[in-house]
């Protein structure tokens, strides 16, 4: 089994494969979500802030 780290890394590997960019904030907000440091809603908001779409 691998580590949420790991498993972070790999699926942005996969998303980057697809041509897009997976910045290491967006890398670090998932890592908290999957330690439940912070809700997925709190998760998304903060997602949508960084590239500039109103929550």
């Amino acid at each position: 089994m691998c580590t949420s780290k790991e498993a972070i890394e790999n699926a942005a590997a996969s998303v980057e494969m697809e041509g897009f960019k997976v910045s290491e904030q967006s890398k670090v907000w998932c890592e908290q979500l999957l330690n439940h440091e912070i809700t997925f809603d709190q998760y998304l908001a903060l997602a949508l802030k960084r590239v500039g779409v109103p929550a």
